[in-house]
Protein backbone atom coordinates (compact mmCIF):
# COMPACT_ATOMS: atom_id res chain seq x y z
CA UNK A 1 0.00 0.00 0.00
CA UNK A 2 1.35 3.46 -1.21
CA UNK A 3 1.99 5.85 2.00
CA UNK A 4 0.14 9.41 1.63
CA UNK A 5 2.93 11.82 0.78
CA UNK A 6 2.74 15.11 2.79
CA UNK A 7 4.36 18.63 1.87
CA UNK A 8 5.57 18.90 5.56
CA UNK A 9 8.86 21.44 5.60
CA UNK A 10 11.65 19.80 7.34
CA UNK A 11 11.28 21.75 10.30
CA UNK A 12 7.73 21.22 10.97
CA UNK A 13 8.54 17.19 11.10
CA UNK A 14 11.07 17.57 13.24
CA UNK A 15 9.12 19.68 15.57
CA UNK A 16 6.37 16.64 15.33
CA UNK A 17 9.19 13.95 16.51
CA UNK A 18 10.19 16.13 19.32
CA UNK A 19 6.29 16.31 20.55
CA UNK A 20 5.85 12.43 19.98
CA UNK A 21 8.97 12.10 22.04
CA UNK A 22 7.98 14.58 24.88
CA UNK A 23 3.97 12.34 24.64
CA UNK A 24 6.14 9.41 25.27
CA UNK A 25 8.06 10.86 27.92
CA UNK A 26 5.07 11.89 29.89
CA UNK A 27 3.22 8.43 29.77
CA UNK A 28 6.64 6.60 30.81
CA UNK A 29 7.02 8.79 33.76
CA UNK A 30 3.45 8.47 34.82
CA UNK A 31 4.06 4.86 34.23
CA UNK A 32 0.60 4.20 31.79
CA UNK A 33 1.43 1.27 29.85
CA UNK A 34 0.65 2.06 25.77
CA UNK A 35 -2.11 -0.08 25.97
CA UNK A 36 -3.73 1.50 28.73
CA UNK A 37 -3.67 4.84 27.57
CA UNK A 38 -4.71 3.67 23.98
CA UNK A 39 -7.42 2.58 25.22
CA UNK A 40 -8.15 5.50 27.41
CA UNK A 41 -7.95 7.90 24.52
CA UNK A 42 -10.18 5.75 22.34
CA UNK A 43 -8.02 4.52 19.53
CA UNK A 44 -5.76 1.79 18.64
CA UNK A 45 -1.96 0.44 20.09
CA UNK A 46 -1.06 1.34 16.84
CA UNK A 47 -2.09 5.12 16.53
CA UNK A 48 -0.38 5.87 19.78
CA UNK A 49 2.91 4.34 18.13
CA UNK A 50 2.36 6.87 15.27
CA UNK A 51 1.64 10.00 17.72
CA UNK A 52 4.71 8.87 19.79
CA UNK A 53 6.55 8.77 16.86
CA UNK A 54 6.16 12.09 15.64
CA UNK A 55 4.10 10.60 12.54
CA UNK A 56 2.43 13.95 10.35
CA UNK A 57 -0.18 11.55 9.17
CA UNK A 58 -2.51 11.28 12.42
CA UNK A 59 -5.01 13.38 13.00
CA UNK A 60 -4.56 16.37 15.07
CA UNK A 61 -7.70 15.40 17.01
CA UNK A 62 -5.86 11.81 18.02
CA UNK A 63 -3.12 13.95 19.56
CA UNK A 64 -5.23 15.95 21.72
CA UNK A 65 -7.22 12.52 22.61
CA UNK A 66 -3.59 11.10 23.79
CA UNK A 67 -2.74 14.07 25.58
CA UNK A 68 -6.62 13.87 27.72
CA UNK A 69 -5.42 10.72 28.17
CA UNK A 70 -2.23 11.44 29.94
CA UNK A 71 -3.99 13.26 32.81
CA UNK A 72 -5.78 16.15 31.02
CA UNK A 73 -2.50 17.74 29.37
CA UNK A 74 -4.84 18.51 26.74
CA UNK A 75 -5.32 21.90 27.96
CA UNK A 76 -1.75 22.45 27.05
CA UNK A 77 -3.46 23.64 23.68
CA UNK A 78 -5.05 26.27 24.72
CA UNK A 79 -1.35 27.72 24.57
CA UNK A 80 -0.81 27.40 20.96
CA UNK A 81 -0.71 30.37 18.94
CA UNK A 82 -1.32 32.60 22.42
CA UNK A 83 1.03 35.01 22.33
CA UNK A 84 1.40 36.05 18.44
CA UNK A 85 3.77 38.68 18.79
CA UNK A 86 4.06 38.42 14.61
CA UNK A 87 0.83 38.35 14.04
CA UNK A 88 0.25 41.10 16.56
CA UNK A 89 2.54 43.24 15.24
CA UNK A 90 1.32 42.67 11.08
CA UNK A 91 -2.65 43.48 12.44
CA UNK A 92 -1.22 46.48 13.78
CA UNK A 93 0.71 47.26 10.56
CA UNK A 94 -3.18 47.15 8.81
CA UNK A 95 -4.77 49.32 11.02
CA UNK A 96 -5.93 52.23 9.99
CA UNK A 97 -5.73 55.52 11.89
CA UNK A 98 -8.52 57.97 11.91
CA UNK A 99 -7.37 61.50 12.11
CA UNK A 100 -9.33 64.22 13.96
CA UNK A 101 -10.60 67.22 12.32
CA UNK A 102 -9.00 70.49 13.37
CA UNK A 103 -10.35 71.91 16.90
CA UNK A 104 -12.30 75.15 15.42
CA UNK A 105 -11.17 78.38 17.50
CA UNK A 106 -13.69 80.69 18.99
Amino acid sequence: MKKAAYNIVTTTEEILKNMGEQIKLARLRRNLPAELVAERAGISRASLWKVESGNPAVAMGIYAAVLHALNNMDKDLLLVAKDDEFGRQMQDLNLMTRKRATRRKK
